[in-house]
């Protein structure tokens, strides 16, 4: 039988580290406009614990940069949530915006789009991460749903109560943070997460 214990070590035996995710991160070209738009997409699953579809749904418009938050229109349940956003994946963002001027992306496509304003399908994301491991000898599988089980466990390590990372991760229920520990959504919540440093 598997304890909710047992269930929990598991889970974080299998999270990525931090300096796993940062290899993946770093491999991402820091040249091409895909490796910018591929490192910001990233972040933002690790940074502020956004589910894969989350993240691929999001609006150039769901940037506010000055508040240093990120608007989920459509979280799971079809519910709203607004989420902190850290300066370093705010620097990351802003330099795929840029990367995205100057391929004349319009404002309606998608904010991580393909080259050609389409939007990313999720497969892309899989095979990305897969890429991603392989090139930084990482020996494990990591997927975009674990940068946010790592997100809610950072989340915790900082001093997070359960109810902000129950808030954060946008669970319905206590007792789903508590097995797999996530998400955002009340102004306290947004608060910690905006304050969290990561360069």
């Amino acid at each position: 039988m598997i304890t909710h214990t047992t269930h929990r070590r598991k889970l974080d035996a299998d999270l990525p580290t931090t300096a796993e995710v940062e290899a993946l991160l770093a491999k991402c070209s820091r040249r091409a406009p895909t490796g910018k738009r591929n490192r910001a997409l990233l972040a933002v699953y690790w940074r502020s614990g956004l589910r894969c579809q989350e993240g691929l749904d999001l609006a150039v418009k769901d940037i506010d940069f000055e508040a240093g938050t990120i608007t989920v229109q459509r979280g799971k349940g079809q519910k709203l949530r607004r989420v902190g956003m850290d300066s370093g994946t705010s620097a990351l963002i802003q330099q795929w915006l840029d990367a995205r001027q100057r391929l004349r992306l319009g404002p309606s496509a998608p904010l991580f789009c393909t080259l050609r304003g389409d939007p990313v399908d999720p497969s892309y994301v899989r095979h990305l991460m897969k890429r991603l491991t392989r090139k930084a000898g990482i020996g494990k599988r990591i997927h975009a749903h674990a940068l946010r089980h790592r997100y809610a466990v950072d989340l915790v390590n900082e001093g997070a109560t359960l109810t902000t990372v129950q808030a954060l991760l946008g669970h319905s229920s206590a007792a789903t943070t508590s097995v797999y520990l996530s998400r955002l959504g009340s102004s306290e919540a947004v608060d910690f997460a905006r304050s969290r440093e990561w360069a």
